[in-house]
């Protein structure tokens, strides 16, 4: 069995990335590593740079995210992400599209544990 602490398969994770993302800066404004840690501390593992990266400029690129370079204490300048209204607005969409979706995965789910082979009810 695999431990979902190690992160998702690609798709997965592409699947819902974004949302993830602007729900991250919703909250508080940050640049890629900090909110690749942030990712990671809330169970996703370790996103690669490679999936990461692209997601902030599709985000930057559609209006959702502006940025700005600002000073790093600890070495080169980084480059922050604070989420738009356009992009609190397709949060929101996305959220309440997540929260229907996530409804009727566990009610699948909740049907077929009890069913699965090794579990009782």
């Amino acid at each position: 069995m695999s431990d979902v602490t190690k992160g998702f398969p690609g798709p997965l994770l592409h699947g819902f990335l974004d949302l993830c993302l602007l729900g991250l800066l919703v909250a508080e404004r940050d640049y890629g590593y900090g909110l690749g840690q942030r990712l990671g501390a809330a169970g996703f593992g370790e996103v690669p740079g490679g999936t990461l990266y692209p997601a902030l400029l599709r985000l930057e690129r559609g209006g959702l995210v502006e940025v700005a370079w600002e000073a790093s204490d600890s070495g080169p300048r980084r480059k922050y992400y604070a989420v738009t209204p356009a992009g609190r607005e397709a949060f929101q969409e996305q959220a309440d599209r997540w929260a229907a979706f996530s409804r009727s995965v566990d009610t699948v789910v909740a049907q077929a544990v009890p069913a699965a082979p090794g579990r009782s009810a």
